[in-house]
């Protein structure tokens, strides 16, 4: 019987994915804890399965390392891929440049036991930076994963929009088996496209289903975020696709005949966001790296219902 899996989907991660195993392997006082860890690659074209293969030689004797491929890109296929295949009755995930503080299962792990009816729950995620980000990041920091919500445990309340991201999220892979379709709409960031989202998505079932959604502040994870990442391209483009998979997301805890109207009303409230904010900050939008970003997730909301048919007409 296995308490517990980490499961660490990774794309290309050769070079990042020895610094997680070694977090992994550092983890303290988890003498109480059956635990083991798994890597999905998702369909690497590096020697990512060799760095796994020379893990599993010199591995700690009482945690199994399983290695797993998923050759369908996308991370929610990985993060599919994870819940299947872990024997825990919890699954945490790392992303492969995620790297958890050495008390980080035992916390997660003590969190299980003190709340019996949450279905999922994220860390503490702390950006590691290569370099400094822009001025006025915080307000888009939660597009890169990172998660603050103070020293104090918190439920995510059922009627807000807000969810903890996938970097260092643990679900009780019941809850997801039970609830979380195995095609999602939205398949995560693949050959170019930044639509994002699918862990809001599959966690949005998760509680709709009736299980609580907490913040685990004892459970701290630190995100390396590289030089390229928060140039102002790359954020504008991943603000848009946040902004894309908008609909999808929106419309899960509506019935289909209300579908249309709701969409309506969300596409008029989201333009009159684009005019508030163009209001606000005018020129700087061209100049502000944030600001810039911000009015790209909100075009993408615009746009996202749009997007979304012409997807369905395209695949019927």
């Amino acid at each position: 019987m296995v308490d517990f899996t980490v499961a660490v989907p990774t794309y290309n991660g050769a070079k990042r994915l020895p610094q997680v195993l070694e977090k992994l392997r550092s983890q303290t006082d988890v003498e109480q804890v059956s635990w083991e860890v798994i890597v999905i690659d998702n369909n690497s074209t590096d020697n990512t399965a060799e760095v796994v293969k020379q893990y599993q030689q010199n591995w700690l004797s009482n945690v199994p390392l399983r290695y797993f491929f998923e050759a369908q890109q996308g991370l929610a296929f990985a993060r599919q891929r994870g819940i299947t295949e872990a024997l825990g009755e919890w699954v945490g995930f790392l992303d492969d440049d995620n790297y958890p503080e050495p008390q980080w299962l035992t916390a997660a792990y003590k969190f299980t036991q003190i709340h019996p009816q949450v279905g999922a729950f994220g860390s503490r995620v702390i950006g590691k930076f290569e370099v400094t980000p822009p001025e006025n990041f915080e307000r888009i920091a939660s597009f890169l994963a990172l998660t603050e919500r103070g020293n104090q445990p918190s439920l995510y309340e059922p009627g807000k929009k807000i969810l903890p991201p996938g970097a260092g999220l643990v679900v009780r892979r019941e809850a997801w088996l039970k609830n979380v379709p195995s095609q999602l709409v939205l398949a995560g960031r693949v050959g170019g496209k930044m639509l994002a989202s699918e862990d809001l998505e599959a966690l949005r079932y998760i509680q709709q289903a009736g299980w609580e959604i907490w913040y685990c502040s004892d459970m701290v994870v630190y995100h390396c975020i590289p030089r390229q990442r928060l140039e102002k391209d790359y954020l504008m483009k991943l603000c848009f696709g946040v902004g894309l998979s908008s609909h999808a997301i929106r419309m899960l805890k509506y019935p289909q005949w209300q579908q249309p109207l709701i969409a309506v009303a969300y596409l008029l409230n989201d333009l009159r966001k684009i005019i508030i904010h163009l209001f606000k900050y005018k020129i700087a939008i061209r100049t502000e790296v944030v600001a810039a970003s911000e009015m790209q997730f909100l075009i993408g909301r615009l746009l996202s219902p749009f997007y979304f048919i012409l997807k369905l007409q395209q695949t019927s």
